[in-house]
């Protein structure tokens, strides 16, 4: 009877820190403690990428491939979108 307890009470604990990981509750806090960001990445083929990472306040164009990571250039900081229309 204990055993069933315990199983229970594990398994209604791990579906609550699921829901809360999907809900979003919890990657406000992930989010403070990565340093590296991806912003964005565009394939451009099989297994190359051009990618838009945020890292320390800078933002970064790298090209990658599966052999190599190459810095294409340094990007100015992102602007606010707000007001601006397409």
């Amino acid at each position: 009877m204990n055993e069933l307890l315990a199983v229970t009470a594990v398994l209604a604990l791990l579906g609550g820190v699921l829901w809360l990981l999907k809900s979003g509750r919890l990657s406000r806090f992930a989010a403070r403690s990565s340093a590296v960001a991806v912003e964005t990445a565009v394939s451009l083929g099989e297994r190359r990428q051009l990618v838009i990472v945020a890292v320390e306040g800078r933002r970064l164009l790298l090209g990658v491939t599966a052999a190599q990571v190459t810095l294409v250039t340094e990007l100015a900081a992102a602007q606010s979108v707000e007001g601006v229309r397409p």
